[in-house]
């Protein structure tokens, strides 16, 4: 076994794809297994009746047979090839991809919640309903909204439960409006969430601040217009400072702002979306209040609402009954939209939230919003001769720069983001949004420390002397890693994501 497994180990260095070490497939020896378990005392006529025939297989699957020693190092090494913000700068624009405080997951993790089933009675969980209620009246406060659900799973369901608010709202006024107004810089789940909800969806362009044309805007808007959706800062990393007037102008025509919070992080202590005119504001708690983000969940995206639009929220609605002092779920919403979620959203991920919330406070929040707008600057400032922004200025938590100038010697954004994974940094967001030419959307978070923001600005500026001098180097990058550059457009169209045979 070792002599076989050491051979599979050596050869595997010269594999075609690079990836370093065999399949777990080619490991396979038939009769190794990694599990033992005792035989089932069950006759096979009561097995007959517990799976029916037509969901019997009629032959074992086709799995690896390895050793528990053998998968153990199969999944760690795959773990290895994984970018993590534990393991690194995470610079990715647009997600706040910031470090998760460990204290979170250990109040996460404490039986007495992650334990809990959705179905327990109330009187048998009020220790986790007194958690959520004070989680939301924490996230009003910090919004200055009224009243807020948990169920959104994510940012992306937060935007549709705000849309259909917006649209139960207006109905209930009898007045059906069909276009929702969205700035050319939005984030690309708006127009997709817009679309879903019914509604049409309304480009207004940015002007030369990058900011949006409030005179444009105030051409499209009518009595047809449900709201707009809008960032605030925008997803260039630039504060609307004529929030006020585009609040006023939207308000006018009857129609409801609404609040993407991917950017909340950057004024999170220092002003509120309320405040500045928002009727509904969504947050994504993995950006804003760090629970874990990427990998497709879990996720979080309560959705707050002004109080004339609460009756709407989804039910059932969490409420405190001061005359038994007791948390219980509130049924009765004959004008709610109805669930968006099973059961009352992603607990765990509140928990991390509240975990988080608790321990900064209100002083602890503030700080987070200024050492992330701090952080950004600093970076963009030391990159500007290399990688310039289209709009001058200061940026709040993000800011996108332009690869344009590498152009003339044939490198391109995603040549540089390819080879900054080289120098140990996942790479900035790129092409995005679409009104930077070869945009690189950079976001350092206010968790990065000013070592590493001075290591990513070397590596870039390096990068950039590389694209004048060696433009090979950046068309090969990356040549750190397993697998090199695939050809995406051939993945986007074959995509293979299941081993077979040959």
């Amino acid at each position: 076994m070792t002599g076989t497994q050491g051979s599979l180990e050596q050869s595997a260095g010269t594999r075609p794809d690079g990836a370093g070490f065999p399949l777990v497939f080619e490991l396979s020896r038939k009769g190794r297994r990694a599990w033992s378990l005792p035989e089932a005392k069950v006759d096979a006529p009561e097995l007959d009746e517990l799976v029916p025939e037509r969901f019997r297989r009629s032959q074992a699957p086709a799995l690896p047979e390895v050793s528990e020693r053998d998968l153990v190092r199969h999944y760690t090494r795959l773990s290895q090839r994984n970018w993590a913000i534990d393991v690194g700068a995470y610079p990715l624009g647009s997600c706040s991809m910031k470090y998760n405080p460990k204290v979170a997951e250990e109040a996460a993790a404490m039986p007495g919640f992650a334990a809990l089933h959705p179905l327990a009675p109330d009187d048998l969980v009020q220790g986790a309903l007194e958690l959520l209620g004070t989680l939301e009246e924490a996230l009003c406060e910090a919004t200055g909204m009224d009243a807020i659900t948990m169920q959104p799973a994510a940012g992306a369901q937060g935007e549709l439960t705000g849309l259909l608010i917006m649209r139960a709202w207006h109905e209930a006024n009898g007045d059906a409006r069909r276009r929702v107004i969205i700035p050319d810089s939005a984030h690309g789940t708006n127009p997709a969430s817009v679309s879903l909800a019914g509604y049409e969806a309304v480009e207004v362009r940015s002007d030369e601040r990058g900011l949006v044309d409030v005179e444009a805007l105030i051409d499209v808007l009518d009595e047809n217009v449900a709201g707009l959706m809008l960032t605030n800062p925008n997803t260039l990393g630039l504060f609307e400072r004529d929030i006020v007037r585009i609040a006023t102008a939207v308000h006018e025509v009857g129609g409801l702002l609404y609040y993407d919070g991917a950017n909340f992080n950057s004024i999170v202590g220092i002003v509120r979306p309320g405040d500045m005119g928002f009727d509904i504001v969504h947050l994504n708690l993995h950006k804003t209040f760090a629970t874990p983000h990427g990998g497709g969940g879990p996720g979080s995206g309560p959705l707050a609402v002004s109080d004339r639009l609460a009756r709407f929220l989804p039910a059932p609605v969490l409420v405190y009954d001061k005359g038994t002092e007791r948390w219980g779920w509130d049924h009765d919403r004959p004008d709610s939209i109805g669930r968006i979620h099973g059961f009352h959203g992603n607990f765990g991920i509140n928990v991390r939230a509240y975990a988080y919330l608790r321990s900064l406070g209100p002083e602890g929040l503030r700080r987070v919003a200024e050492r992330a707008v701090l952080n950004a600057n600093y970076l963009r400032t030391l990159v500007a001769d290399s990688f310039p922004t289209k709009y001058p200025g200061i940026c709040m938590h993000e800011f996108v720069a332009s690869a344009k100038p590498l152009k003339q010697h044939g490198v391109r954004a995603m040549d540089v983001a390819k080879r900054l994974i080289d120098f140990g940094y996942h790479p900035p967001t790129v092409y995005f949004p679409l009104v930077v030419e070869e945009a690189l959307m950079v976001e350092p978070t206010e968790t990065e420390s000013k070592e590493t923001i001075d290591g990513l600005a070397d590596a870039l500026n390096q990068i950039a002397g590389e694209a004048e001098e060696h433009p090979e180097l950046l068309h090969g990058a990356p040549v750190t890693t397993p697998v090199r550059r695939p050809d995406e457009a051939r993945a986007a169209r074959r995509l293979t994501v299941r081993w077979t045979p040959e």
